[in-house]
């Protein structure tokens, strides 16, 4: 086992990596940018070293810095969270190189399964349900035009090396087509430094369902069921519940079975994520696979009683997994709290927390790394803590979350309580009867 891993990252993912960590019996490091030097994951860590100045690009992306920490304090291992360096493919290998084990996909699985062209055909050839479209990357124009008439309107073009929604564009007729292809590449060029795009079939009123596996070192993976992701603003999700009021049983053993059978093909090695979207019809389609830890990963640990950190750890450490699939066996629903302003756009709103209380209760469980008198900067993601709720049935953990969310008083800034307090209100949420496009008709206004 591990004796010490340092923790590339901040914020609540750093607090809830140093709290398994503690129970293993295994050191931390923390590393942070000078704007984080106040931060909790710095106060609770072993050991802390600073690695830049604010802006990320030159402390949480910046592998030389981290490597060298990681080295300055004989750290054998390194977590790297979810964004930042997760799926950074330069920074796994950089690690084994280096003889610190990167607890994530090795560098050969994040090149295979992070360009989205390259998925989706191995994820065909794995014999996983695709969404009809182009075979690999579009190279020209006149080729879009073809694949296009070929899928049939509508359409989505997509920035193979795309993420949060960019170089995106969805198609309905031939005479958008154009103006779509130049407008996603250039700002997919412009996001990632790669203008590679390919084309799918828009799947009409979608849900956002992924399967949360682990594989193991030998080859052989398993599936904790499934989270439905599926209220979402700009691609980015807002709230996600386990399990999803769409699935039926029959469903749920199909995904999983493609998502293992997914896994298992590529011979994934850790914890990691198989993302489908669900027509109205319940056909489901491989969309990507994320090769690390959700952000989402609570709500499954809740209802199967399961640390996915440990296991993450345990798996990187050599252990083999049981095989053992899991159902859920209660429910529960997790609300992203982010430090932005629902009733203006959801723009961020950095600042000071000058009064702080957060809920309590049973089944109910927030991960955060804030508190009162805490400076939110204005440099990283605007997520400040996840609220999550677990009741025996879907319609309890709703009521709970209602009651947590009254309890939960942050002064200061504004946050996106507000928000989630009304979506616990609203009939399409309540009946379970919602899309990727429900937050097209949402409006804070409604009464």
């Amino acid at each position: 086992m591990f004796k010490k891993i340092l923790i590339a990252n901040r914020g609540e993912i750093a607090m809830r990596l140093i709290r398994t960590c503690k129970e293993m019996g295994i050191k931390t490091v923390a590393v942070y940018s000078t704007a984080d030097q106040e931060s909790l994951h710095v106060r609770f860590a072993d050991e802390a070293v600073c690695i830049g100045p604010p802006p990320s690009s030159e402390s949480y992306l910046k592998m030389a810095n981290i490597m060298a920490a990681a080295e300055i304090c004989n750290a054998d291992a390194i977590h790297p969270g979810y964004g930042f360096l997760s799926e950074n493919a330069k920074f796994s290998k950089i690690c084994k190189e280096h003889g610190i084990k990167f607890i994530g996909a090795s560098a050969e699985m994040i090149e295979k399964m992070g360009d989205k062209a390259t998925a989706k055909a191995t994820m065909k050839a794995a014999g996983v349900p695709t969404i009809p479209g182009s075979e690999g990357i579009l190279e020209s124009f006149d080729q879009a035009k073809k694949v296009a008439k070929k899928t049939g309107y509508p359409v989505m073009l997509k920035a193979t090396a795309g993420g949060g929604g960019k170089g995106m564009r969805a198609v309905w007729k031939e005479a958008d087509l154009l103006k779509a292809w130049e407008s996603a590449r250039q700002e997919a060029s412009a996001s990632f430094g790669n203008d590679g795009m390919y084309m799918e079939k828009l799947i009409e009123e979608p849900r956002h369902i992924e399967i949360q596996i682990v594989g193991d070192s030998k080859g052989k993976a398993c599936h904790l069921s499934e989270r439905d992701c599926s209220v979402q603003r700009r691609h980015q999700k807002l709230t996600e519940e386990t399990p999803s009021p769409f699935m039926t049983p029959e469903l749920r053993e199909e995904m999983g079975a493609a998502a293992v059978k997914a896994a298992e093909y590529i011979k994934y090695e850790g914890a990691g994520t198989v993302e489908f979207l669900v027509d109205t019809h319940r056909n489901f389609y491989f969309m990507e696979m994320n090769t690390r830890i959700q952000v989402e990963h609570p709500i499954t640990e809740q209802v199967i009683n399961f640390d996915l950190i440990r296991e993450q750890i345990l798996v990187a450490a050599g252990v083999a997994i049981s095989g053992e699939n899991y159902l859920p066996s209660m429910h529960s629903i997790e609300c992203r709290i982010n430090a932005e302003d629902p009733y203006n756009d959801f723009r961020p709103s950095p600042g000071k927390i000058s009064t702080l209380h957060f809920p309590g209760g049973h089944g109910v469980r927030l991960d955060t790394h804030v508190y009162g008198g805490y400076i939110i900067p204005p440099h990283y993601d605007s997520m400040i803590a996840k609220l999550i709720t677990t009741a025996q049935t879907r319609e309890e953990a709703i009521n709970k979350m209602r009651r947590a969310l009254d309890e939960f008083v942050i002064e200061g800034i504004k946050t996106t309580i507000p928000f989630h307090r009304k979506l616990m209100d609203h009939p399409d949420y309540i009946s379970g009867n919602y899309t990727t496009k429900f937050m097209e008709n949402f409006s804070m206004e409604d009464q």
